[in-house]
């Protein structure tokens, strides 16, 4: 490990600072914002799976649906509590002005009610469990599940982010503090796809590799059409 460090710095010493304006085009590769696998939250039969390879979804959108039979009923029968004991409740209200009965007695009513719509709020959850919503925007990369299959933790559905795109560098040290977050910088795409487009430095790695001479730098390009695909190799100016 000190013998790295040492490597490091002597290169660091070694290597005169590059002028930003004299950066040669610096290769990278275009990569998702984000990538999410999507698995359930419990375990179940696939009902239905709404989306395709390719298909483009929505933050919010429902991707699966689990069977929910039993889940659907313990809401309906939760519901008829909360009814039932509302009607009841109201009843019994009357009976408490004419002092029919005791407040002991309309207070243990009262609780059940809560208690009913506690059940019916646990049984709606217990039911929203068996939807699975994207939580980005993005297109369907891989699709492993299918209505009928048992999942659970596994993975069934991989959608990525686009929009924006990660433009990854791998920059020789030569060019470190050169390069700063909050840069503009001009990104072409190799064809067929081709195009110039504007980026913007986020990251630059504060850990440098020794071994190679080099550190990692990404910006971010908007893609708001969902127009470019990623995994494209690119050149980018600063």
């Amino acid at each position: 490990m000190k013998k790295h460090l040492i490597c490091l710095a002597l290169l660091l010493l070694s290597v005169a600072p590059v002028p930003a304006e004299t950066l040669p085009p610096l290769d990278g590769l275009v990569e998702p914002h984000e990538t999410v696998e999507f698995s359930s939250q419990i375990a179940g039969i696939l009902q239905e799976v709404t989306v395709e390879r390719g298909s483009r979804i929505c933050q919010g959108q429902v991707v699966a649906r689990l069977k929910c039979g039993v889940e659907e009923a313990a809401v309906k029968v939760a519901e008829a509590r909360v009814e039932f004991g509302q009607r009841k409740a109201q009843r019994n209200s009357e009976l408490y002005k004419k002092q029919l009965i005791s407040i002991h007695e309309k207070d243990e009513l009262e609780t059940e009610i809560q208690l009913a719509k506690l059940e019916l709020e646990e049984a709606r959850e217990q039911l929203a469990l068996r939807t699975i919503t994207s939580t980005i925007d993005g297109v369907v990369v891989e699709r492993m599940g299918a209505p009928g299959e048992y999942v659970g933790e596994e993975p069934f559905l991989v959608v990525a982010q686009i929009n924006p795109l990660n433009i990854e560098l791998v920059v020789p040290i030569a060019y470190y503090g050169q390069i700063r977050e909050g840069a503009k910088a001009q990104v072409t795409l190799e064809q067929p796809v081709g195009g110039t487009y504007p980026a913007t430095v986020m990251i630059v790695d504060q850990v440098l590799d020794a071994a190679s001479g080099t550190f990692g730098v990404r910006l971010e390009m908007a893609n708001p059409k969902m127009k470019l695909p990623a995994g494209l190799q690119c050149q980018v100016v600063f």
